[in-house]
């Protein structure tokens, strides 16, 4: 059995509300498998499918050959799960939380502490092991979350918008956990509406909008499939933005991509060669420009291409 996870059909609906309609997905075993897509998409759904908490109303799904409604004790078995909140007791300390799940997870008294101690000297928490968890950073939070789905060492791993509101420091740490994780052989499946934890974490890639996939592939695959190039501009003012936009699509046709910043333009380019003609036009017209590049499209460019919409909006659509 060479998938550790397979749907066919998967649909999930909440009242009026379709949550997931009809996705298929074919995870590896050992690998880093990416649900990527804003708020609200159904990705939260799908794990939450998978690791037996929900039951979908149409459609099949197998964890490691096991069917997740018939036979969801066995799934149950061989997975663990970090949601996006807290899991863990605050009031305890990040020891106690440790050998809490081990005595839980059967494991005796001396067999529960050697494991927290090895755990909590892994995710470095050693010396924050006598402390409360509600004294933990965010990161610190994470990590003893992970620690926790890892007391047993699950075959599959389902990590829930992991690195949610967490700083550009504590995410870079949970990325070297989720990859250290990964190493040891065990199978994860990851949630995020992060393009670049997406890009950086995940072998391959699902985009997941209003409870479809909507593309599958690996990340060069999905930034492949909207062209060759990018081209990225940053502009010297805000105000020249409209002119610089009306310019580019002048030469580029429907290939400018809406971004956040007001200042920049990223737009997609059949071939390098048409940068020369979007700088001569800008240039011409005494647009000022302050940076120029060409490179491979990003994941916020696949996204826009997909949906129509850049991810930030569609994230923020969403949240209501």
């Amino acid at each position: 059995m060479s998938n550790a996870i397979e749907t066919n059909g998967l649909v999930k609906s909440f009242g009026e509300t379709r949550a997931l309609n009809g996705v298929d997905l074919r995870i590896r075993k050992g690998s880093v498998f990416g649900l990527l897509g804003p708020n609200g998409a159904g990705k939260t759904t799908a794990i939450r499918i998978l690791a037996t908490l929900l039951r979908p109303d149409a459609g099949t799904a197998t964890v490691l050959g096991h069917d997740v409604v018939r036979e969801a004790a066995m799934v149950r078995q061989k997975v663990s799960l970090t949601g996006q909140y807290a899991s863990v007791d605050e009031d305890l300390t990040g020891q106690e939380n440790l050998v809490l799940m081990g005595r839980l997870l059967g494991l005796w008294w001396r067999g529960a502490r050697l494991r927290a101690a090895e755990l909590l000297e892994a995710f470095g928490l050693a010396e924050a092991a006598g402390r409360q968890v509600q004294t933990y950073s965010g990161g610190m939070r994470r990590r003893i979350d992970i620690a926790a789905s890892l007391v047993t060492i699950p075959e599959i791993l389902f990590l829930d918008e992991l690195t949610t509101g967490l700083d550009p420091r504590s995410r870079n740490q949970v990325w070297d956990l989720v990859r250290r994780i990964a190493d040891e052989g065990t199978t994860v499946l990851l949630t995020t509406q992060y393009l670049d934890e997406a890009d950086r974490l995940a072998e391959r890639l699902a985009v997941i909008d209003h409870g479809r996939v909507i593309a599958e592939g690996t990340s060069r695959d999905l930034k492949a499939s909207v062209g060759s190039s990018a081209l990225h501009v940053r502009l010297a003012s805000a105000e020249q933005r409209a002119r610089a936009q009306e310019l580019v699509a002048r030469v580029l046709g429907d290939g400018v991509v809406p971004v956040t910043d007001p200042t920049t333009l990223t737009a997609r380019l059949a071939s390098p060669a048409q940068a020369a003609a979007v700088l001569t036009a800008l240039t011409q017209d005494s647009v000022d420009v302050t940076e120029f590049s060409v490179g491979n499209p990003t994941l916020d460019e696949v996204f826009f291409a997909l949906t129509g919409r850049p991810a930030e909006d569609a994230a923020t659509e969403a949240k209501p």
